[in-house]
């Protein structure tokens, strides 16, 4: 006998007390039914939601705070690369000119995750049954290629100053600039990294990652200044091609948080504290395979619990719900899980149906 329980929602209240959770949540199952008492209260005073329009509104929420920090970003990052523009054309530093090149492609990175955030509240329809979530893991891909194409061209402009050189002036302004863009690109990075974390999107914090390099290369302009002014002719560009080594490694950072993402990996620690989460819930008595993906920035899993023989279609039923309860509290962003009961051995194996289709 097999009972599945499909999405339930979202919760609409902390994930902190369910009396399946296990280690730092804080509940012993010494203390098991007081527990459940306290639990049961609780849901008195904050109901379980499980009406879809519940699910959309949480969406929308996350969506709205990761807009906000990708706006207010591209605000602070195109101030900063058109005060750093200007002072370019008034001092010709290649240096300081591949630095504003990649701060302007770190703004305009918020371009592509806009538009995934707005795909992202899009409803699940027929044709995309799990919604538009992926629409970040693109976005990712856009601003991996983003990341190239400024290294390529910050790459280019050194090599050609190095072949053929000109003098950097208004070295004061140029250093002034280098601060300035470290003082930008740090504040962005904190702000995309920890709103990145909080709502679970792998492509934000890959971007916020970005713009904290993006700061300490901006530092290294001060020392193509300062060996300009004395006297060394090649430190300008010499340094515009270091920043260009700082962005290549940006770029294998961001290109294996999105290669992970699109390959559906997720910590290992979460698939953990799945399976104990499970194996805590009265009635389970083996677990078999867990699954989990990432859909944009909320997380849905899959897995295969083993019940008495002798319940009821009702009884797996309601272990399959009360199991479903415990991952959405035990696993951050857990937004739905998919039960599904066996059973141990009795009788002729029921999966036999399943054998030549493989494993």
């Amino acid at each position: 006998m097999s009972e599945q329980s499909d999405s339930h929602g979202p919760h609409g209240h902390d994930h902190d007390h369910h009396p399946h959770d296990r280690g730092e949540r804080g509940h012993d199952h010494r203390d098991g039914r007081w527990a459940r008492v306290r639990h049961q209260l609780k849901h008195l005073v904050t109901p379980h939601s499980h009406e879809t329009m519940d699910k959309i509104d949480s969406a929308l929420e996350t969506s709205r705070e990761g807009m906000s920090t990708l706006w207010l970003s591209l605000g602070i990052l195109g101030l900063t690369t058109v005060i750093q523009a200007g002072i370019v054309v008034l001092s010709g530093s290649v240096a300081l000119l591949g630095d504003t090149i990649h701060n302007a492609a770190d703004a305009m990175t918020a371009v592509p995750l806009g538009i995934a955030f707005v795909l992202g509240r899009r409803a699940a329809n027929r044709r995309y049954t799990y919604g538009y979530g992926r629409a970040e893991d693109l976005a990712g891909i856009a601003i991996v290629l983003t990341i190239a194409a400024s290294s390529a061209l910050a790459a280019y402009e050194a090599v050609d100053r190095l072949l053929n050189p000109r003098d950097v002036t208004h070295l004061w302004a140029v250093a002034v600039a280098a601060v300035v863009g470290f003082i930008g690109n740090e504040w962005v990075a904190r702000y995309r990294i920890r709103t990145g974390r909080k709502i679970g999107s792998a492509a934000l914090v890959a971007d916020g990652l970005h713009a904290r390099t993006d700061g300490f290369t901006s530092l290294a302009v001060l020392l193509g200044a300062g060996g300009v002014a004395i006297g060394w002719r090649w430190a300008d560009p010499v340094v515009g091609l270091l920043i260009t080594l700082a962005i290549l490694l940006v770029l294998k950072d961001a290109a294996r948080e999105v290669y992970r993402r699109l390959m559906d990996s997720v910590d290992p620690a979460l698939v953990d504290a799945a399976e104990q989460a499970l194996l805590g819930v009265d009635g389970v008595l083996d677990i078999g395979q867990v699954r989990m993906r990432w859909i944009g920035h909320a997380l849905r899993a899959e897995a295969d619990i083993v019940v008495d023989p002798h319940l009821t279609v009702v009884q797996s039923h309601d272990l399959a719900v009360a199991a479903e309860h415990a991952l959405i509290h035990a696993v951050p962003r857990l937004t739905a899980g998919t039960v599904h009961t066996d059973h141990l051995p009795y009788g002729n194996d029921p999966h036999r149906g399943l054998a030549h289709h493989g494993a």
